[in-house]
């Protein structure tokens, strides 16, 4: 009988690290394990990096396969900025995604070089969420620190060299940095920043292993190790996505993406122009609030999240952690439209429709970036956290008019980071190997007629809002 292969694939999220160990010919989940992060709060949105190699290490040895899996990639929040020192230890506390400090930074970026020129060079026009801002940050408000860095990682970047000792990344993680281009690095914007190209990883093409797992981890030593990648790259690879099929996920932050065969450029700064991980493009658009931001209107209001009610004139704006889509990293929460009759319930639905609105008026944008046609019969894939809720199902169903379909597979980011894995003992692209394994598959909920009242209640609230919401800069893009 021939041995069972198994690889394990991994997610180092905002708030915890998820890990699977998946069979190689089946795609079957023998085993998980989870293991929690502490991010801090207020202005700043910091984290241990040490931490995150803590609870892989707990993860990945709760899954009770770790000294059978021939192979193993580690997928992870993106943009987060890790600064080692020169004995490969953190300088200081990576800042992540949502820290949106850096926004002036983004900005005068963007003024120096303009919006066109970021969109051409790098395929996206910086925000406070991407690398570049973080480490021209770091640079202005902590320059002693910034003498000590010597390497600059990704979270993905660190976990995989900490693993095999080899400083490695792909070009899907790197082009939410700033300073990729298919070309590689860019002198130029690292050159205005301030950052040695020494200090940054090798670029792995696709399907080059970063190394192999060395000794003192829960792993076998000497297993193959993939180059890893970023969440939202890996998650495409869970889902096998092929491209033009739209995916609207909805986690700590919100996001809607497509694989596609055209590199995206929006000098809007609506669209993210990624690339994916296997070779092709990932145009994204992403916002800081949904269902994290979401949960705490549910707590305010003493309900259960799922206690929502329809009707009513109320907006709400959910913007507890500032906003990147639309680009308000200044901004707070805004309810606005009450009435004598309105429910709590109507309250809470309200919030879920200020969270999805930004993501899913962006469906269009994000398939036309990247060359792809707007077929809006073509289904909606909805995945993550917020996916397993019906008030967040029906919104989205309401508020974008169209099919959607509701993976039954969890931990796609795992799951594309284990196909990513298994690509290197099968050969096979990892794209691949999950629709090999089926992991798109699940329920399809029909389409219903959009809410078009709701969606320009929005518009119209938004539009008028954006000085008092943003009043640092007066506009939004």
């Amino acid at each position: 009988m021939a041995v069972q292969r198994v690889v394990i694939g991994v997610d180092s999220s905002t708030q915890a690290t998820k890990a699977v160990a998946v069979a190689v010919d089946t795609g079957a989940v023998l085993g998980e394990g989870r293991a929690p992060h502490t991010v801090s709060t207020a202005a700043a949105r910091e984290s241990d990096p040490e931490q995150w190699w803590r609870a892989f290490n707990e993860a990945v040895r709760r899954t009770g396969h770790a000294d059978r899996a021939a192979a193993v990639s580690i997928g992870a929040q993106q943009h987060g900025l890790v600064t080692l020192d020169a004995h490969g230890g953190p300088v200081r506390p990576a800042l992540l995604w949502n820290d949106v400090r850096s926004a002036p930074q983004a900005a005068s970026l963007v003024e120096e070089l303009t919006p066109q020129w970021w969109a051409r060079r790098t395929g996206s026009v910086p925000t406070a969420a991407f690398t570049v801002a973080k480490w021209a940050w770091l640079c202005a408000n902590e320059p002693q620190a910034a003498a000590r860095v010597a390497a600059v990682r990704l979270p993905h970047d660190y976990l995989t060299e900490r693993l095999t000792g080899t400083a490695a990344t792909d070009r899907g993680d790197a082009s939410g940095t700033g300073w990729w281009t298919p070309d590689g690095y860019d002198e130029d914007v690292l050159r205005r920043v301030g950052l040695d190209r020494a200090l940054l990883p090798k670029v792995l093409a696709p399907g080059v292993a970063a190394g192999v797992v060395r000794a003192g981890t829960p792993l076998r030593e000497g297993a193959l190790v993939a180059a890893g990648t970023g969440d939202n790259m890996a998650a495409a690879l869970g889902l096998g996505l092929e491209p033009g099929v739209p995916v609207v996920s909805l986690g700590t932050s919100g996001t809607v993406y497509a694989v596609t065969r055209g590199r995206p450029q929006d000098p809007s700064g609506t669209v993210a122009g990624f690339a994916d991980a296997r070779g092709d493009w990932l145009p994204l658009a992403c916002t800081l609030n949904c269902t994290l931001a979401v949960d705490r209107i549910a707590a305010l209001l003493g309900r259960d999240r799922e206690d929502v009610a329809p009707g009513g004139s109320a907006v709400l704006l959910p913007y507890l952690d500032g906003e990147r889509t639309p680009n308000l990293p200044y901004a707070s929460g805004l309810l606005q439209g009450l009435r004598h009759d309105t429910s709590p319930g109507q309250v809470l639905q309200a919030g879920y429709d200020g969270a999805a609105y930004s993501l899913l008026t962006a469906v269009d944008d994000v398939l036309r970036a990247g060359g792809e046609p707007v077929d809006p019969s073509v289904p909606l894939l909805l995945v993550g956290g917020g996916a397993r809720g019906a008030a967040w199902r029906e919104t989205v169903r309401r508020l974008s008019g169209r099919p959607v379909r509701v993976p039954a597979a969890q931990e796609l980011v795992a799951l594309g980071a284990a196909a990513q894995a298994a690509g290197l003992l099968t050969g096979e692209a990892p794209d691949e190997v999950a629709r090999r394994w089926g992991t798109a598959a699940g329920v399809l909920l029909e389409p219903v007629e959009r809410d078009t009242e709701a969606l320009e209640r929005i518009r119209e609230t938004l539009r008028a809002a954006v000085p008092l919401l943003n009043p640092a800069s007066g506009s939004a893009r």
